[in-house]
């Protein structure tokens, strides 16, 4: 599964659910209090913008934004919300691509550096970040924690979630460090339908040394964009890294 095919068209149409799940105000707005907080004045560049479901509130608060995309149909979603002057894009993978100016801050949403399937690739997008920032500057990831704990011997899969209408469960190949999250839809009807995207999981100790080869350190590591402390039993983090001031 490439990363271009997996958010096609049909995905990005799909993608954008108002008022519930990733899009729900109690999972957006501390995302944004946070992200904007910061900002502190200066600019924003998220990498793997998507169709700008933190972008676009974020630049509504008056944080200047910029995105770096690699599907262009996500991009095409997001214009339908905010035109080029407002959130420039510029079209490429987070790894590499490079995006005019000095940023305040960067950040990483929902889980997306697990979208680079490599650790060679995590830790370019490590560097990308650092090239982006002013001294001082700040990286900003939002990670699940993996549940390999949740698998007994021999089994291979984990159920993460199941409610009326949705499965969701995720396939381990832990020899690679690879996961693929299949996501299930269905009705009252006998068909169903399926989304999947492959990820390298990543563990907090492994992150925190790929941000040490780009020349970050740990600023503040907590469970949720609220500022919950991050425990043993906690799911996922949301970890800030900076780049040492000047002098």
């Amino acid at each position: 599964m490439q990363q271009e095919s997996i958010w096609d068209a049909d995905t990005a149409q799909r993608y954008d659910t108002p008022g519930t799940g990733m899009f729900a105000p109690e999972v957006l707005g501390p995302a944004v209090d946070r992200l904007a907080q910061l900002a502190g004045g200066g600019k924003a560049l998220e990498f793997a913008i998507g169709t700008g479901r933190v972008a676009v509130p974020l630049a509504g608060r008056g944080v200047s934004v910029t995105g770096i995309e690699l599907s262009l149909p996500m991009v095409e979603q997001l214009r339908t919300k905010a035109d080029e002057a407002t959130i420039p894009v510029i079209v490429g993978d987070m790894a590499t691509t490079i995006a005019p100016g000095e940023y305040a801050v960067v950040y990483l949403v929902y889980n997306t550096i697990s979208n680079l399937l490599t650790q060679d690739e995590q830790v370019q997008c490590f560097h990308n970040a650092a090239r982006h920032l002013a001294p001082g500057g700040r990286f900003v990831i939002e990670l699940w924690v993996p549940e390999l704990r949740k698998l007994p011997p021999g089994q291979t899969a984990t159920v993460w979630q199941c409610e009326p209408g949705y499965i969701g469960l995720d396939t381990y190949d832990v020899l690679h460090q690879h996961v693929v999250s299949h996501h299930f839809r269905f009705d009252e009807t006998q068909q169903a339908r399926l989304f999947r995207s492959p990820h390298r999981y990543v563990w907090p100790a492994e992150l925190d040394l790929m941000a040490q080869l780009a020349g970050f350190e740990l600023e503040t590591r907590h469970a949720d964009w609220s500022g919950a402390e991050f425990a043993a039993e906690s799911r996922s983090h949301v970890s800030v890294y900076r780049i040492p001031p000047a002098g």
